[in-house]
């Protein structure tokens, strides 16, 4: 539940940012075009249940921010985790002007918002343009509105950005659009600065052009009085001790806890290459592994969704916590044993031995592996083996070059035409390829997959005998062998 409150809670924020940064972008078509599109997003996200939205998305995201950070037993994290956490309690320090003046002004004080026109114009302005804007309208507009629009654009889309590839990079689709993702990301913000120094540069020519412009533009703009602007800054005031108060409390609560829990005892936890840490007890595996600065993979930031920090594990009497319902799932998932953990949600309050079962470099793909293929098992698979007839020869009056250019084309080839059937290519060796069928299903699959990679290797070597008949003094052939039965199936090295 709280993961699926931080999802849910976070789009609508994301929502909400990238209409305001389209808005801005709109600049670089028109004014008109900016302020049409601003009057929409306005009568869109102040309906009651948008708001209500918005407001309790905000507050629930940033309890739930306090929440994961009293619940981190170590802060010593990756780089992209701790910009992730920095930027996250930053962002309402910054934008806290920005909507006390704004929406705060406006559904309380009965203040006018400002139109986007005078915005970009503050955004962009030179002190002598900021200079005429003072003469031209009456000076407390520009008092009123002071620091109204800070747009911090590459914080709040950086953090959201940060989000959205935690959340997203173990699908196994990610990777396939994570450069679009990224293009997308950064094209966004952009576009939005671009349309607002745009925007600001008509603005500032419409000033110039037309001494009346500014004071019809404004002719009916609301304004806070002196004692409403007052009140707004000691809101901000206010907010802006208790932004900085919270995460600081939490701080010092993790403190007295380690403290407290300190007195209770250590945990031992043990690792293949001799190393050891203790641990306060409730401490995870995956955190222990980073105070001790021992490598270890765990692509989702330890949220238990990757799997890719699973470990083999060995506990002292009376034994280890079961496992929650949302890590057994992950473990149903990759066929985890009973001895098969999530080290970022397993918190041993007993000794434990721990080996990790996947390199520190593994990524999200790596996860989707299943633990039984990995430890080894029994199955009945098929077996086929394929080689150039005449390869010896072949090589002998060539160049390496030649050679290399050759087997990279067959062997491309040949996995095609494997992998098309369903199998899966085990090992090159010299000429020949290995590849086996049935792994994840039953062996009378197993045989027609085989037979039918068989068909397809032959027709593509066809097609490959043609391409290359300039390189080729006669045709490659090749032999296949397929075998059916019993095997030992395991990563091995």
């Amino acid at each position: 539940m709280i993961r699926r409150l931080r999802l849910a809670s976070g789009l609508v924020m994301l929502s909400y940012v990238t209409m305001h940064l389209l808005n801005h972008a709109l600049g670089l078509i028109s004014l008109a075009a900016m302020e049409r599109t601003l009057h929409g997003v306005m009568a869109f996200w102040t309906q009651w249940p948008m708001q209500l939205a918005l407001y309790g998305g905000f507050t629930v995201h940033y309890a739930l921010a306090l929440w994961a950070l009293w619940q981190r037993r170590s802060l010593r994290l990756r780089a992209s985790e701790a910009a992730q956490m920095v930027l996250g309690f930053a962002i309402p320090l910054l934008l806290l002007r920005h909507v006390v003046n704004t929406r705060l002004a406006s559904d309380f004080f009965g203040a006018g918002i400002v139109l986007s026109r005078f915005a970009r114009a503050r955004f962009v302005a030179t002190p002598a343009v900021i200079q005429k804007m003072r003469q031209r309208i009456a000076p407390d507009v520009v008092a009123s509105y002071k620091g109204l629009f800070p747009d911090q654009i590459p914080e709040r889309l950086v953090i959201a950005m940060i989000g959205l590839h935690f959340w997203l990079r173990v699908r196994p689709w990610y990777g396939r659009v994570r450069e679009l993702a990224l293009t997308i990301a950064v094209l966004v913000p952009v576009l939005a600065l671009l349309g607002l120094f745009e925007a600001g540069r008509h603005v500032t020519a419409l000033a110039a052009a037309d001494p009346g412009w500014a004071g019809r533009a404004f002719a009916g703009l609301a304004r806070p009085n002196p004692q409403a602007v007052a009140e707004l800054e000691e809101i901000i005031d206010a907010l802006t001790w208790l932004f900085v108060a919270l995460p600081a409390a939490v701080l010092l609560a993790r403190a007295f806890r380690y403290f407290w829990q300190r007195r209770r005892g250590l945990v031992r936890i043990s690792y293949p290459d001799g190393r050891a840490i203790e641990v306060l007890r409730g401490t995870s595996v995956l955190e222990a592994s980073r105070l001790a600065r021992i490598p270890h993979a765990s692509v989702c930031g330890g949220r238990g969704r990757c799997s890719t920090c699973r470990v083999r594990v060995r506990a002292a009497l009376p034994g280890l916590p079961p496992p929650s319902e949302e890590e057994q799932r992950v473990l149903d998932r990759i066929g985890a044993r009973r001895n098969v953990r999530l080290a970022c949600q397993l918190r041993p309050n007993v000794p434990v031995e721990v080996t990790p079962l996947l390199p520190h470099f593994a990524h999200a793909a790596d996860g989707a592996r299943r633990v039984d293929l990995a430890e080894g098992s029994e199955r009945e698979i098929a077996v086929l083996f394929a080689d150039i007839r005449g390869f010896t020869a072949l090589a002998e009056g060539r160049l390496p070059y030649d050679i290399v250019f050759i087997l990279n084309r067959y062997f491309d080839a040949m996995g095609r035409a494997i992998e098309q059937a369903g199998g899966r290519l085990d090992k090159f060796i010299g000429d020949g390829v290995m590849a086996l069928f049935g792994i994840e299903r039953d062996g009378d699959s197993a045989c027609r997959e085989a037979l039918a990679a068989a068909r397809l290797m032959s027709l593509h070597l066809a097609d490959l005998n043609a391409a290359l008949r300039g390189e080729l003094a006669e045709p490659l052939r090749i032999g296949i062998g397929i075998h059916a039965g019993p095997a030992i199936v395991g990563e091995m090295g």
